[in-house]
């Protein structure tokens, strides 16, 4: 995939006919505590609270031009892509099957039912719900929107479109990886702006598919994906979305569990934002460069804030 400056400007265009941009923010606290420039590109602040409001938005127009007498769509998640695409595909007078692992977000779900989702429990995690919710999109004659594709990646590129406009200079800019279209999408806005940014992948320790993947050149499939990060518990990487990090990503970092409720609670402590464990992971994995990153300028994305109540309490309790 490949992406132009015009691309990026167009997809921006689109998607500010829905909402307006997020801001990013360079704090001040964030800099004293790491001892750099630290950007935090806020993408809690979206109308889902998500990164994914994006992709939803350029994904379901593209399905409404191109397959104009589809009655539906069908898709699985675990929070942040569903209510993006239950959002835009109901607004769009689409029918929205959503799947769900058991034991997801109970307020990540009751959002989904909000923006017009059909909700199914099914399996134990994300990607046995995938494999279900294809079955039942080919039997329905729905339109499966997988967790990457190329509608996708444009949308969600235009975060990085506006971190990369507001300040152009950032010498590295740490992305959480799941599927990989958020990373996927920073890379190509950075390279259709010709700029010198290093993008570094930030991956779960138990959830380390994509690095695993990259550090073997080929694809590689883990056994689980536990994490309290749920946007970012994937066991099965995707092709398309590998070939571009693996070529495009600086190097991984790997944030445990651990280091990411020490983030969420930097930033609410500094920012006073709420961050979801994959919203964290970023800064997670500054803090772990801390040492190396001083004196320079680094972005995080902020991906999602949507968390629940009770988690982020324990989560503050320490």
């Amino acid at each position: 995939m490949h992406l132009t400056e015009d691309d990026l400007k167009r997809a921006a265009d689109l998607v500010y006919t829905q909402m307006p941009p997020t801001p990013q923010y360079a704090w001040p606290q964030l800099k004293a505590r790491l001892g750099c420039d630290v950007w935090v590109k806020h993408e809690n602040h979206t109308p889902t609270g998500a990164f994914k409001v994006r992709g939803g938005i350029t994904f379901i127009d593209w399905l409404r031009r191109t397959h104009p007498d589809v009655p539906g769509i069908c898709t699985a998640t675990r929070g942040n892509h569903g209510q993006s695409q239950a959002r835009a595909a109901t607004a769009a007078g689409l029918q929205a099957l959503v799947y769900v692992p058991h034991g997801n977000s109970v307020e990540k779900n009751a959002s989904m039912r909000a923006f017009g989702a059909e909700l199914v429990e099914h399996g134990h995690d994300f990607d046995t719900a995938r494999v279900e919710a294809f079955r039942v999109a080919e039997e329905q004659g729905l339109a499966i929107v997988p967790p990457y594709h190329d509608e996708l990646v444009r949308g969600v590129a235009t975060y990085a479109y506006e971190l990369f406009t507001a300040a152009p200079d950032l010498d590295t800019v740490y992305v959480p990886i799941g599927c990989g279209s958020g990373i996927c999408g920073t890379i190509l806005a950075r390279d259709a702006l010709g700029l010198k940014t290093e993008i570094v992948a930030v991956v779960a320790e138990g959830a380390p598919c994509a690095r695993l993947s990259v550090e073997a050149g080929r694809l590689v499939e883990t056994n689980s994906a536990d994490t309290m990060a749920d946007g970012m518990a994937v066991r099965v990487p995707v092709q398309a979305a590998f070939d571009v990090y693996s070529k495009g990503a600086a190097r991984f970092v790997t944030v445990t569990d651990a280091e990411i409720m020490d983030a969420m609670r930097v930033l609410y402590e500094d920012t006073h934002n709420l961050a979801e464990g994959s919203g964290a992971a970023a800064l997670a994995a500054l803090m772990q460069e801390k040492d190396a990153m001083a004196g320079k300028k680094a972005g995080v994305i902020l991906s999602g804030g949507n968390i629940d109540a009770g988690v982020f309490a324990g989560v503050l309790a320490g």
